[in-house]
């Protein structure tokens, strides 16, 4: 009798939900998913979750996009429970969406402040939340928080962002901790700096012809010389949302090419 193994980290009948995958590291989630099987939900505050679909479906994937800000309750609510109406479950959340800010203490503002918690703090909470109460009521589920090395340790000029990357990691560590016997688990990655499309743009608003020089700079706080890329950080929630992590919760992964070790 021929055995055939199963295939690792497969995500076959499998429902998953993205936030912020309408490019950069939610997309590259989304997309690698897709490969290993997940039905994915591709949510993004803008039409760019369309983008993503659109590349699943090109390779044979299947998915459906939902434009949503997740720092609003009633969109929030909408969105899952459309979801669940639609796939009868939700078996895996990624909280990617989120925004940055630079600067110290003296250089946030409170408008500031309440702009990155709306969104970084509030939104994992508010999709968590609304995560969990589905997940009950079928067979468990994962979610998977997208924290920051700065959640582990300081970064100059992020006061504002750390904030919230510090709140993402206690809530993880609650999450996991309140439904370790009800079927759920809960971590986070932490990763140092990634060459996304928001790196970009923010390198040619504030350097203008100076990028390259800004980037190497970027590049060299890696002890490891580079950034990760959006697909290392996609390969880590992978393996955290699979069942040959079903032993894993309640942690803090970081992906910081020796940050942390330097």
């Amino acid at each position: 009798m021929e055995y055939s193994a199963p295939g690792m980290f497969d995500l076959h009948r499998k429902v998953a939900l993205v936030t912020g995958a309408g490019s950069g590291i939610g997309a590259a989630i989304a997309l690698l998913f897709a490969r290993q099987g997940a039905r994915l939900v591709v949510v993004d505050v803008t039409d760019s979750a369309e983008t993503t679909v659109a590349a699943i479906r090109a390779g044979g994937g299947d998915a459906v996009a939902r434009r949503c800000d997740v720092a609003q309750p009633d969109e929030v609510a909408r969105t899952f429970e459309d979801v669940h109406a639609q796939f009868g479950r939700l078996d895996i959340l990624v909280n990617n969406a989120g925004i940055a800010h630079v600067g110290t203490i003296q250089q946030t503002t409170p408008e500031d402040l309440d702009r990155l918690y709306a969104v970084n703090v509030r939104g994992v909470f508010l999709c968590s939340r609304a995560a969990v109460e589905i997940m009950l009521r079928h067979d468990g589920g994962v979610i998977v928080n997208m924290a920051s090395i700065a959640s582990l340790v300081g970064v100059p000029e992020r006061f504002a962002y750390s904030m919230t990357k510090g709140a993402v990691l206690t809530m993880t560590m609650s999450v996991a901790l309140d439904y370790v016997k009800r079927g759920i688990r809960c971590n986070c990655i932490c990763p140092a700096r990634v060459q996304t499309p928001f790196v970009e743009g923010y390198l040619r608003r504030n350097y203008p012809g100076r990028e390259d020089e800004m980037r190497r700079a970027l590049e060299a706080y890696q002890p490891i010389g580079r950034m990760c890329t959006p697909e290392e950080v996609a390969s880590l929630a992978l393996y955290l949302c699979s069942d040959e992590a079903a032993f894993v919760t309640g942690q803090a992964y970081p992906i910081d090419g020796g940050v942390l070790v330097a």
